[in-house]
């Protein structure tokens, strides 16, 4: 059997990154094609697996929506033909709200693949959305980078998808505030604002739950601790099935009201623990001024 080849396939609206995404694998030392037509993606394997002392052994390629619908149709059943045949592959769809976009393109002035015969921009944005539908139900991660960098998205390409061994699971628990909204990306959410807040006491406001008196301040509270036991008895039951089924990402978002204090905290105290039996578990605290990932 030829050696595994490590296959990316990025998708996603245009204007939510994936030009970015393709340039960051092609620095990590990924073969890139960009808007391949999914009809040539075997004969595009082939190609690089080639047995000419020069094969590569990782190709990253960006599929978007000016693909005929029959190919998209039909890929699905190519992705589970590509693993049979020991492609590792793994598909990365890339969105963001209509609000950010119609920015994004108003600042960059570029035209939208889909706004053509006088198709005006949102309309564009939404038939994409429709296009591009049976890729986002089968993505194996899906990133919203709606308030995300290009920095940060860099960060997510790295540490999640490139650096991900084959046949393992990348788990990310991320804290978030309510009132900035919940992340697209969450597999499971679960809720902190039943909890103490250390917002209330003027010694602790200003502080956040990577600090000590935050997090002394929260473990002295019986409602904190028997929180996180329910968690982990539902994660440690669950992460398993995740595992067997094959998933490749699993995503945990832990929310309060702030995303300052409660669920930073509750974060890195789940880390902590599911580091004990997980490859590879993240952490991420969206509504810090630091939001890089936080690795092993």
């Amino acid at each position: 059997m030829s050696k595994a080849l490590r296959l990316i396939i990025v998708s996603g609206l245009s204007g939510s990154g994936k030009s970015v995404a393709l340039h960051v694998l092609e620095d990590l030392g990924y073969y890139c094609i960009d808007n391949i037509p999914v009809a040539l993606l075997k004969s595009a394997i082939d190609e690089v697996r080639s047995g000419d002392g020069r094969s590569a052994e990782l190709l990253a390629v960006g599929v978007d929506a000016r693909n005929r619908s029959r190919d998209l149709e039909a890929l699905p059943g190519l992705i589970e033909e590509l693993r049979e045949q020991n492609v590792n592959t793994d598909i990365v769809f890339l969105h963001a709200s209509d609000e950010i976009l119609l920015q994004r393109f108003g600042e960059t002035r570029r035209r939208h693949p889909l706004a053509t015969h006088g198709n005006e921009l949102r309309a564009a944005i939404d038939a994409e959305r429709m296009i591009l539908t049976q890729i986002n139900d089968i993505a194996d991660l899906i990133i919203d980078t709606s308030r995300t960098s290009i920095y940060e998205l860099a960060d997510v390409i790295c540490e999640r998808v490139h650096r991900r061994q084959a046949n393992s699971l990348s788990v990310l628990i991320e804290s978030f505030g309510f009132k900035f909204g919940i992340p697209a990306d969450a597999d499971f959410v679960f809720d902190m604002r039943c909890l103490p807040n250390p917002y209330w006491s003027e010694d602790l406001r200003n502080l956040t739950g990577l600090d000590d008196d935050v997090v002394k301040f929260l473990n002295s509270h019986d409602d904190f601790t028997t929180m996180y036991d329910d968690i982990i008895v539902f994660l440690n039951r669950w992460i398993p099935q995740f595992e067997k089924a094959r998933r490749g990402y699993l995503t945990i978002a832990i929310g309060c009201t702030g995303g300052q204090h409660r669920s930073v905290c509750m974060t890195e105290k789940l880390a902590l623990e599911l580091r004990q039996n997980c490859d590879r578990v993240l952490t991420r605290h969206n509504s810090l001024t630091d939001r890089r990932l936080r690795p092993n």
